[in-house]
Formats: structure tokens, sequence, C-alpha cells
């Protein structure tokens, strides 16, 4: 079984498709490793701000069957893949790390590049992640946050999935 690890973004209907999103990632893979939910302004466009979270899962499944997977989910969940790149969305899936696998594979290029440019993916992978180490860097997801210097700004919100609470502002 391989560890991955998958960032999570919403910033149309935020609350619903973060769910719908947790609903159906548990129903496929079991149990999760969910970090708190954390909201930030939007990055590269001018849009509403997004929530935006790390899951921890272990599968069976190849990146590429785990790619179809994810973009099947995204679908399911009015994902318009006919705007820009970076635009606002329902729902966005994304590996950031396949075990300790290096590369492009099956057009999936891992780890994500985005690890290490976007506090809305490196804090929350810090967060249930912190003394894992990033494939090419060799350092801690703990260590690399510490370095961290952007002035991304993100803050916690409160939200509930199955009756639960996964973060608190």
């Amino acid at each position: 079984m391989a560890k991955v690890y998958v960032s999570i973004g919403s910033n149309i209907e935020r609350q619903k498709y973060i769910t719908n999103s947790l609903d159906a990632l548990a129903d496929r893979f079991g149990a999760l490793v969910i970090s708190p939910v954390y909201e930030s302004e939007s990055v590269g466009f001018d849009g509403d701000n997004f929530f935006n979270l790390v899951v921890g899962l272990e599968t069976s499944l190849s990146i590429a069957e785990l790619s179809s997977c994810f973009r099947a989910i995204e679908d399911v969940n009015q994902r318009d893949r006919s705007g820009p790149k970076f635009g606002g969305r329902t729902l966005d899936l994304d590996i950031l790390t396949y075990d300790d696998v290096i590369g492009v594979i099956d057009g999936v290029t891992v780890p994500r590049g985005e690890i290490l440019t976007n506090a809305f993916v490196l804090l929350p992978l810090a967060d249930i992640a912190a003394d894992a180490q990033h494939p090419e860097k060799k350092m801690t997801y703990r260590q690399l946050w510490q370095q961290y210097s952007t002035g991304q700004k993100l803050w916690t919100v409160d939200f509930e999935w199955r009756g639960q609470s996964i973060s608190a502002a």
C-alpha cells in the first residue's frame, strides 16, 4: 500500500464540496488523516477565498488510477475545466506525494511543486506529516514550514465533518 498525501481545495460552495470530497475519499479509501481546514485568499487570480486542507490515505492504486479516481470525484462535484488554469472551482484534488516517488509518472508530477510554494499546501501537510520527509529536499515538512516565508496569509476555519470537528478557528 502506498502512503499518499492529497491537497483539497474549493472556493465555490466550499463547505459542500469539501464535505463531498471527504465523503468520497473515506468511502473509497477508508481511514483518512485530515489536516485542519484553512481559508486563504485566491492565488494567481481575483476570486473568492478558498478552503484548503491535506488528507493522508493509503492505497493500492497506481498513480494513474489514483489521478483518474480524483478526476472522477471532481467531475461528480461539478468541476468545470473549461476556464483558465487559475480560476474558481468547486473542487480540486491534487496528489502531493505518493510514497517517496520522484518524477513525472503517468502525467503526474510527484512530489507536487506547490508543496514548496504555497502556504495553503505546506502548512496543512506539516500539520499531519510533520516528521515525514519531502522526497527531494530530504527535509521534514515541519522544517520546510519553519523556513517558509512568502507571506501568504491563511487561517483556520471551523469545519465539521461526519459530526466531528476537524478544525476550529
